[in-house]
C-alpha cells in the first residue's frame, strides 16, 4: 500500500494511493482513524481494514486535486544516522573530517519535518544550506531490545527524506541536532509504502538532482549499518514508538565535500527519488520573515504538483 496525508478542500485526512487517484479512507469507512499515526498506533486491524477501504467505491479524488503532506506529520522522534554510506565516509575522510567506529546519531527536532512538494527556507543566518537524499523508515509498533532478525518485523513502510542541512550551523555543536532542524528542513514523503512492498530496502537506487542535475547517486545496498542493526542499536537505548522515523544515511555527493563547495541558493529545486517509493521535489526560497505571510500562506509558498511521486 501506497499511504499518504493530505489535504482537500481544508480537510485533512488519510488515504490511499490507487492508480493516480487518493482514497478517503475514513470517508469510507468511518472506523479507520483520520491520521497516519492513528493508523500505525491501532495495529494490524486497522491496516486490514484500509486494504478493505480501498478495494472498496468510496469517496477518491485525483492526486492533482489534493495537497500532500508528510507521511507522517508528527512522530514522536525524528532520527538520523550519520557517515553511514562507504563513498561518504570516504569523502569525509579526504576532508580531515573524523569518522567513528560506532553508529553515529542525532536529533532532527520534528518542528523541521515538511511537506514532500513545499518549500525549504534558505535561513537568514546562513547561506550554506545542503542536501541529502536518504531512504526513510517508519516504526510500525511499539518495542524495545529488538534484534537485527527481528527488525523487519518492527517497520511500518519507507518514504523518501531530504535531510535538508544547514553546514555551518550544525559544526557549532557536537550534536549535529541545531543544524539538521531549521524549519522547513525536514521534507519527506510522498507518501508511505508499505514494507509488504519492497521486496528488499537494502537494494533499492536512489538519487538527488539539483535543477535537473544528479548530484546523489547510490544503491541502500552501501550502507555501512543496514537498516536492522540501526533499528537493533536505537532499540538498545531507547523504546522506538510508532510512526517514528529513522533517515538511514546519505550517500556521497553532497555540497560540502565538492571542490569548491556549492551549496544550495534562493530558486533551487531539489529532487530525492528513491526506484519503488518516489520523488520528493522542493523549491529553495528566502526564509520569510513574520510580517510576509501568514502561517498559511508560508505552508502554502511554493507548493509544488502533488500528483508527482
Amino acid at each position: 500500500m501506497k499511504l499518504a496525508t493530505f489535504t482537500h478542500l481544508g480537510r485533512r485526512s488519510l488515504g490511499m494511493i490507487v492508480d493516480g487517484h487518493i482514497v478517503d479512507l475514513p470517508a469510507c469507512d468511518p472506523s479507520i482513524p483520520a491520521s497516519m499515526l492513528a493508523l500505525l498506533q491501532a495495529g494490524p486491524d486497522a491496516m486490514s481494514r484500509a486494504r478493505n477501504a480501498a478495494a472498496s467505491s468510496g469517496t477518491y479524488y485525483p492526486l492533482p486535486a489534493v495537497r500532500l503532506l508528510a507521511p507522517v506529520p508528527n512522530p514522536s522522534k525524528y532520527l538520523a544516522i550519520g557517515m553511514n554510506y562507504r563513498r561518504h565516509v570516504e569523502e569525509a575522510l579526504r576532508h580531515g573530517m573524523k569518522v567513528p567506529d560506532t553508529q553515529v546519531w542525532f536529533n532532527k527536532q520534528v518542528s523541521c519535518i515538511n511537506g514532500p512538494y513545499d518549500a525549504v527556507h534558505l535561513p537568514k543566518v546562513s547561506s550554506q544550506l545542503d542536501y541529502e537524499v536518504e531512504l526513510g523508515v517508519v516504526i510500525g509498533q511499539r518495542c524495545r531490545h529488538v534484534t537485527p532478525e527481528q527488525a523487519r518485523s518492527v517497520i511500518a513502510g519507507y518514504t523518501v527524506c531530504n535531510d535538508f542541512t544547514v553546514r555551518d550551523w550544525q559544526l557549532r555543536s557536537p550534536t549535529m541536532t541545531i543544524g539538521k532542524s531549521f524549519d522547513t528542513t525536514g521534507p519527506c514523503g510522498p507518501w508511505l509504502v508499505t514494507d509488504d512492498e519492497i521486496a528488499d530496502p537494502h537494494d533499492l537506487s536512489m538519487r538527488l538532482l539539483v535543477n535537473g542535475e544528479v548530484r546523489q547517486s547510490e544503491s541502500t545496498s552501501s550502507m555501512v549499518h543496514d537498516i536492522y542493526a540501526q533499528i537493533a542499536y536505537l532499540s538498545t537505548v531507547m523504546t522506538l514508538e510508532p510512526g517514528d522515523l529513522i533517515a538511514t544515511g546519505t550517500p556521497s555527493g553532497v555540497g560540502v565535500a565538492m571542490s569548491p563547495q556549492v551549496f544550495l541558493k534562493v530558486g533551487d529545486v531539489v529532487r530525492a527519488e528513491i526506484d519503488g517509493i518516489g520523488y520528493i521535489e522542493n523549491h529553495v526560497i528566502a526564509e520569510p520573515t513574520p510580517n510576509d505571510f501568514s502561517e498559511n500562506q508560508m505552508q502554502e509558498c511554493g507548493n509544488l504538483d502533488s500528483s508527482k511521486g
